[in-house]
């Protein structure tokens, strides 16, 4: 078995498909009009892909890129410059971005798939997991190629790669992609922000060019990767008295969190829980000098949009979510692997307990990463004749 191919498709696949050179089991494909990523994931998971969709649409400039999500998805990317051309809403499928006991429709399903296969993919790239039900779902569309993971007992695609865990997200799924013939190209930024974000971003809160603005991210969908709020508290009073404009933010249901961060806080600070959309989120990233955040969704697009960020990590996260940027991230990492409660190692398996298994790391370590990034920034951010640039929108 060569180049990740499956016993008993290899031949179909050759006789099929015209390649356009490149190493064994990378080839192009010849004539390839679209491609389909399947990748019904959120943001943090988004933002891991970035790369590979920039390297599939580099190596097919000519094809439209078709990404099989979320609702949320169509929303972020309409109108958003970048590799993804379009966003197709699945519905729930179990195990395929959604939780294997979840609920499916089965009729709802057919007639995607049905659609899809109308779709007429070139490629079909899962890029879900190990595809224990992704490869399956993937070989449904009826694409050309069909590459992506393979974790052990799982369906094989035409090619594929070894599924690990834990290991660096973003150069797996490149990795996947170079199953195509995908390279990484040169970026400047993974991921494009627009005027409507930065026009949302100056509504919700105008450009100050007197101070730093920085963010704090307390909250995370995941209460093992949640640091506690009065640290973060701490870590913004030590950045609002080095001269910066503190903001914290969450989503509409994190309100008690980020109140309890500003009200642990002796500087003021600006609450802004529900108040951003994503897009919005991206503005005021962008004009943001540094995130402080937990393990989440905003903290990846910091990165990808290229704003240095310090992350709260445990440990295997760090493995799976670190950027490609290395620059752009000061990581504090906790090791702790038991659950305080029970006692189960989480490297293994996830206990039914919610307690954080970032506790372990102190104020005093994010704090002086915090303000050595702050201070490092405001030096680059100054401009020769003395004018601040940090904080223009």
């Amino acid at each position: 078995m060569e180049g990740g191919m499956a016993p008993g498709r290899e031949h179909h696949v050759g006789q099929d498909i015209e390649y356009a050179g490149g190493p064994h089991g990378g080839e192009r494909l010849r004539g390839v009009v679209k491609i389909g990523v399947l990748r019904p994931n959120a943001v943090g998971d988004f933002v891991f892909a970035l790369p590979a969709l920039h390297a599939l649409k580099q190596a097919y400039p000519q094809a439209e890129l078709v990404l099989l999500g979320k609702p949320w998805h169509a929303g972020f990317l309409a109108e958003r410059p970048g590799p993804v051309d379009r966003v197709v809403v699945m519905p729930q499928v179990a195990g395929v971005g959604a939780p294997e006991d979840a609920c499916s429709d089965q009729r709802a399903i057919d007639d995607f798939v049905a659609r899809m296969r109308a779709e007429a993919f070139d490629i079909v790239a899962q890029m879900v997991g190990g595809g224990r039900y992704s490869n399956p779902f993937a070989l449904r569309l009826g694409s050309r190629l069909t590459i992506g993971a393979r974790a052990q007992g799982a369906a094989a695609l035409d090619r594929w790669v070894d599924h690990v865990e834990p290991g660096n997200r973003r150069l797996a799924l490149l990795e996947i992609a170079a199953l195509a013939g995908a390279r990484l190209p040169p970026m400047a930024r993974e991921l494009e922000v627009t005027v409507a974000d930065r026009q949302e971003a100056a509504r919700i809160l105008p450009p100050d060019r007197t101070r730093p603005l920085v963010l704090l991210q307390p909250g995370s969908s995941d209460p093992r990767r949640c640091w506690p709020a009065e640290r973060f508290a701490a870590v913004g009073d030590a950045l609002a008295t080095a001269g910066a404009l503190v903001a914290v933010n969450g989503m509409a249901g994190e309100v008690g969190l980020v109140r309890q961060v500003i009200a642990g806080m002796r500087h003021p600070a600006i609450n802004l829980a529900g108040a951003l959309q994503l897009g919005g989120l991206c503005g005021l990233l962008e004009r943001s000098t540094l995130l402080v955040s937990n393990d989440t969704g905003p903290l990846h697009l910091a990165l990808a949009i290229g704003t240095p960020a310090v992350g709260v990590f445990w440990h295997t996260n760090l493995v799976d979510g670190a950027p490609l940027r290395p620059s752009l991230l000061r990581a504090a990492v906790s090791a702790q692997t038991r659950c305080r409660t029970c006692g189960i190692d989480n490297r293994a398996r996830r206990c039914a307990h919610q307690e954080s298994f970032v506790d372990e790391v102190t104020v005093d370590e994010v704090r002086s990463l915090a303000l050595e990034l702050l201070q490092d920034r405001r030096h680059k951010e100054w401009s020769s004749d003395g004018v601040p640039v940090h904080g223009a929108g």
